[in-house]
């Protein structure tokens, strides 16, 4: 009797795992057959490690084979226990229709600019002819309206395929969307991190944005759970870090490159700014005080292997251009919004490289 591969095959061909439509041949369970006159060696997989499930299995090929092929074939079935492939641990959000990139401006700690940084950057993307969204996501402490010259400003309902959204307030070719827009300056936001999570969700997904090129999202300070919310929400192209010189606040600064350096998080970060660098009087431009420690953000760049992407000196005009309203970066020729344009340009550098898959942390 010669035992041929086709017949051994067609018998397998009849036999399926418990709960599952398709024959072991077509699932792929069948890695290798071997054939030496009367002898059939067989080479199996299997996902499930049932001791129970690999017995049945390997009595109804003995059987099938016997009744099928020859009864009297000595059959050798070796069964490996592979384990499924594993699933994406990374957390990520779901797109938002219309929306290119999504940018996280953060900080480790309170008082250090950064939703004056992003104020700026968000201006000078517009004046660079970008579509622009910020969405400021400091639940207790949001000044982002008052930056924009919004306080006061509600935004209006409008009907998009039917469904009731939220349409971002704009000034300066920049749309706003920010819960201070829902509360009284003086009145406090004592919320818990669900009920804040659900507020950011809202203005997140239930918003006509339309089409934007660069949504900046302007985080509390430190990590928590707004954070992670916005995280699990939202696939961040790339996060930004605003830190001042001082030690304080380069200490906490590291805590926000880790958080978004972690294994289930991994989202690129895009750099590190270095807000009130050094301090230089009207009447001496060319003097420079550093006035919170020199090159900590540089150095803190270097630890971390992420790109530096400027320095910011203490003017008297950015917080009162801030507080007024109107971001130094209108003010083209100042010294301030260069140094701000300059920051923007290379945010908008690196996200261009991760979507290319190019982005190394050296290339700044």
């Amino acid at each position: 009797m010669i035992i041929t591969k086709e017949a051994v095959i067609n018998a397998l061909n009849k036999i399926s795992l418990p709960g599952e439509g398709k024959n072991i041949i077509d699932r792929g369970a069948v890695s290798n057959i071997m054939i030496f006159g009367d002898q059939i060696d067989i080479d199996i997989q299997l996902e499930n490690p049932s001791l129970q499930a690999r017995k049945k299995l390997e009595v109804t090929i003995l059987k099938t084979i016997h009744e099928m092929v020859y009864e009297k074939a000595k059959i050798k079935i070796n069964i490996k226990v592979v384990s499924p492939p594993a699933e994406e641990n990374t957390i990520k959000g779901k797109p938002i229709k219309g929306i290119e990139n999504v940018i996280a401006i953060s900080s480790g700690k309170g008082g250090v600019g950064k939703s004056t940084v992003t104020a700026n950057i968000a201006v000078t993307l517009a004046q660079m002819g970008c579509k622009v969204g910020v969405l400021d996501a400091d639940i207790y402490g949001p000044s982002i309206p008052t930056m924009f010259d919004m306080e006061g400003a509600r935004p209006l309902s409008v009907q998009v395929d039917g469904k009731s959204m939220m349409e971002p307030i704009e000034n300066y070719g920049v749309k706003v969307l920010s819960i201070g827009f829902f509360t009284k300056p003086e009145q406090a936001v004592i919320w818990r991190g669900p009920m804040a999570a659900k507020a950011l969700n809202q203005m997140i997904f239930d918003a006509s944005w339309g089409e934007l090129d660069f949504l900046l999202i302007d985080l509390p300070p430190g990590t928590g759970d707004i954070h992670l919310s916005i995280v699990q929400s939202l696939p961040l192209n790339g996060a930004v870090v605003v830190s001042t010189p001082q030690n304080v606040a380069l200490a906490d600064a590291k805590k926000g490159i880790s958080m978004f350096q972690q294994e289930n998080i991994q989202v690129p970060v895009l750099g590190i700014v270095e807000n009130m660098s050094y301090f230089s009087p009207a009447e001496m431009p060319d003097q420079q005080y550093f006035i919170f420690g020199k090159d900590g953000g540089k150095k803190l760049a270097e630890q971390f292997e992420v790109p530096f992407l400027g320095e910011i000196p203490l003017v008297q005009s950015v917080g009162e251009s801030s507080d007024s309203g109107a971001p130094i970066s209108l003010q083209e020729n100042h010294p301030t919004a260069i140094a701000m344009a300059n920051i923007a340009s290379k945010v908008a550098q690196q996200v261009a490289l991760i979507n290319a898959g190019l982005h190394q942390n050296n290339l700044i």
